[in-house]
């Protein structure tokens, strides 16, 4: 038998999605904080809302199953984010008491810190949306490298306003899925009024749900008003409010019509979504933009289809974000 090029023979399989070790995105692994320019973190926590269908906890590892597949260029962007920077897998936040939820967050916060310090920016995949405030008082506001020491602009893609401060806590829960855009703007970690909120449902909740967003200096933009204003006018009022601020972007794949992403932990039918299509302009609308963290969170792969799509868009998801990060970093 004649002597094979194993090298070779792997960077020749490297494009085939069903081949080898799954990471996201077929990146190194490497924990090391300080290893990558942006480190792609797996949080794999569903305590944190209890009102919902769980098992988000499996949500890392559905995306890296799948995610191989997009590792690709950008055909927009015109360049291909894994050559233009150090790119990793840095593992999952280890989460000792991962039922219980506000515990888990200390440790989430704790963890994501290191990556600050090391001017690493974190892509989060999740886990459900309570994961979202320990990353956002890990990488903006008091003590922040990358932000700089200021609260950032939130760009927040959702059904639901998670903004509550008037109840104490959420089924036990105080810092909830559903808190988690309240304490973050009362502790400084997001500035309000450079934040929006972007598609949510008219049918969530009831009549003045979204009061305590809009009382702590929130825009939000649902979808009702996204019908009328279209990809274009969102991109504009987001940028508007962002100015010069670091940017943060959360993204709850629930804010996805049905259509696109029937995996998720808090479906919402009777009225239309986000398709997927407009939200991949809208994440392409913030180029330029100084994103300095992000998360994509609440997939469930226990409830996707057959195809796993859900799993499939939230790494199409944070593909952009990704995309976003590198190329700022390109252009500096």
């Amino acid at each position: 038998m004649s002597e094979i090029d194993w090298d070779a023979a792997r960077a020749e399989m490297g494009r085939w999605y069903w081949w080898g070790i799954p990471t996201f995105f077929r990146c190194p692994w490497n924990e090391d904080p300080a290893a990558a320019d942006i480190a792609l973190l797996g949080v794999p926590h569903s305590a944190g809302n209890g009102s919902t269908e769980r098992d988000q906890h499996l949500g890392p590892r559905a995306v890296r199953n799948v995610s191989a597949l997009y590792r690709r260029g950008h055909g927009r962007f015109g360049f291909t984010p894994w050559e233009v920077c150090r790119i990793a897998d840095a593992g999952d936040v280890p989460l000792p008491e991962a039922m219980a939820n506000d515990v888990s967050l200390e440790h989430i916060e704790a963890y994501a810190k290191r990556f600050d310090a090391a001017g690493t920016r974190l892509v989060a995949m999740g886990g459900d949306h309570s994961i979202t405030g320990p990353l956002l008082k890990a990488v903006g506001g008091p003590g922040s490298l990358l932000a700089g020491g200021a609260p950032v602009a939130l760009v927040h893609f959702d059904s639901h306003t998670d903004a509550y401060h008037h109840l104490p806590h959420w089924l036990g829960n105080r810092r909830s899925a559903a808190h988690w855009a309240s304490y973050t703007v009362a502790e400084g970690h997001v500035d309000p009024h450079r934040s929006t909120q972007i598609g949510i449902r008219p049918n969530v909740g009831t009549p003045g749900s979204r009061t305590s967003s809009e009382d702590l200096g929130y825009r939000i933009i649902g979808m009702d008003e996204i019908e009328t204003i279209g990809t274009r006018g969102v991109i504009e009022a987001v940028r508007a409010r962002i100015g010069d601020a670091p940017v943060y972007i959360t993204f709850d794949l629930d804010s996805l019509d049905p259509a696109d992403a029937p995996g998720v932990s808090n479906l919402e039918p009777g009225y239309a979504g986000i398709r997927v299509g407009e939200a991949m302009r809208m994440l392409q609308g913030l180029r330029g933009c100084n994103v300095v963290g992000g998360d994509v969170v609440c997939l469930m792969p226990t409830k996707d289809a057959a195809n796993q799509i859900t799993a499939m868009n939230a790494m199409v998801v944070m593909f952009e974000i990704v995309c976003l990060m590198a190329d700022r970093m390109r252009a500096a």
